[in-house]
């Protein structure tokens, strides 16, 4: 099969040519979903002239199948936790299992923030038009739970980028964004790493140095939301 992009900043700015009409309330912010999404979205916040952020989300699963999510804590001003009430029934999960190990991923969640932004605060996203970006969707799962957190923080609008994903996995999401922009929706959809070149998997080091150089003022000349 062809390869749709060479690697995830060429699919970063392709995404980049086509948010540029997007509509906008209030400030624009740019949300990567680590470690993938970063790359895409550095070249989306450079594009866009907008500040740089990253929308930190752990998934939590069941007892005896980890990767089965019955939930996902998501990082922010006041971290949320999103529950999968049926996947929760499913797995005979209660809360204080799910509050327990939320409390385990957050710890997870500081030690990236420490790390990948030096440990500063979130962005603010109340009254921003934010464009949430990863370098591409199988299930939906993770970025479902982090687009329900993201809306209790009162963003004017939320605006979902992606460069790949299948059809059905979006048609699930479109009530958690305002706006849904993925380039390439592949039939049959086997996994998101096929449709580039280079899928290298991101490192620590690569996500430190993307969010260095948005930080610089000559990167993305907006000041945050």
């Amino acid at each position: 099969m062809s390869h749709a992009f060479a690697d995830r900043r060429e699919a970063g700015r392709a995404l980049a040519a086509r948010l540029g009409a997007t509509p906008r309330n209030g400030p624009l912010l740019v949300l990567a979903l680590p470690r993938g999404g970063v790359p895409v979205a550095a070249e989306v916040a450079r594009a866009l002239d907008a500040p740089l952020d990253l929308l930190l989300v752990r998934k939590i699963g069941a007892p005896w199948q980890p990767e089965l999510a019955v939930a996902a804590v998501v990082d922010g001003a006041a971290p949320e936790i999103v529950y999968d009430e049926r996947t929760c029934r499913l797995a005979g999960v209660d809360r204080a299992y799910v509050q327990r190990r939320a409390g385990e991923e957050l710890k997870e969640i500081e030690r990236r923030r420490r790390i990948y932004l030096g440990g500063r605060a979130p962005l603010p996203v109340a009254g921003a038009t934010v464009i949430v970006v990863d370098d591409g969707i199988a299930t939906g799962t993770t970025v479902r739970a982090a687009l329900k957190a993201l809306r209790r923080q009162n963003p004017a609008r939320i605006v979902l980028a992606v460069p790949v994903a299948p059809s059905d996995s979006l048609v699930e999401l479109r009530g958690e964004a305002d706006e849904i922009v993925c380039l390439v929706q592949p039939e049959p959809f086997h996994a998101v790493g096929l449709h580039y070149r280079d899928f290298h998997q991101v490192g620590d080091d690569e996500v430190i140095q993307a969010m260095q150089d948005a930080a610089r003022p000559d990167a993305a000349g907006s000041a945050a939301p």
